[in-house]
C-alpha cells in the first residue's frame, strides 16, 4: 500500500480560507521585529500567510490581522511594501 503524502495546510489572514501553505505568501516576523516576506518558506521567526491576493492583504490589514499575528502594530510602510511585493507576483 502506498503512502499519500500529506500536504501542510495554512490559513489566510485575509480571507480565512485554508490552502496547500505553497499556495500562500508567506509573512515573517524575526527576532529584532522586522516584519518582511518570506520568498523561501524557511525564514526563522514568527509566520503569518495571506492569499497572493491584495485584497487578502487589505482584509488582513483591516481586521487587524496582521496586527494579532506579530503582537505589534504593523507599519504603513510595511503594509504598502508588502502590496508592492504582492503585484510584482501577481505578473506574469
Amino acid at each position: 500500500m502506498k503512502k499519500v503524502k500529506k500536504i501542510p495546510m495554512r490559513k489566510c489572514l485575509g480571507c480565512g480560507e485554508s490552502k496547500p501553505k505553497k499556495e500562500l505568501l508567506r509573512i515573517v516576523k524575526n527576532k529584532e521585529g522586522e516584519i518582511f516576506i518570506d520568498t523561501e518558506g524557511r525564514a526563522n521567526g514568527r509566520g503569518a500567510y495571506i492569499c497572493f491576493d491584495s485584497k487578502c492583504l487589505e482584509r488582513a490589514n483591516k481586521s487587524k490581522g496582521l496586527q494579532r499575528a506579530f503582537g505589534q502594530s504593523v507599519d504603513k510602510e510595511i503594509i504598502d511594501s508588502l502590496e508592492e511585493s504582492i503585484k510584482h507576483m501577481q505578473e506574469p
